[in-house]
């Protein structure tokens, strides 16, 4: 075992401060064409929203303009918000989904 001299300076590991990323709301606007049943069903498949929650969200589009499906990492957000859209036009509806960082 060797001494450690006194006047040598000790090297500390420095912790690295890491942030939590920041998160995004994935949000579904209204509009006058796609049928609520529609919306229910995005917000099921994309979001595993139970039927209930779905509703609630869907009705929450229909009577406010905007209903918030999830609140993401900005790469899993966007993800879901192209997969939504993309889905939407495969099933010719006008549906528009965006995402918003989150405030908190």
């Amino acid at each position: 075992m060797t001494a450690r001299n006194p006047a040598e300076p000790v090297l500390e590991k420095e912790r690295a401060k890491t942030k939590p990323p920041s998160l995004f709301n994935v949000v579904l606007l209204n509009d006058d064409f796609t049928p609520m049943e529609f919306v229910v069903q995005v917000l099921q498949q994309f979001f595993a929203l139970e039927r209930e929650a779905a509703t609630r969200v869907m009705l929450q589009v229909h009577t406010e303009g905007r209903g918030v499906c999830g609140v993401y990492p900005r790469d899993v957000a966007a993800t879901k918000v192209e997969r939504v859209i993309s889905y939407a036009r495969q099933h010719q509806h006008p549906l528009q989904c965006v995402m918003e960082e989150n405030g908190t």
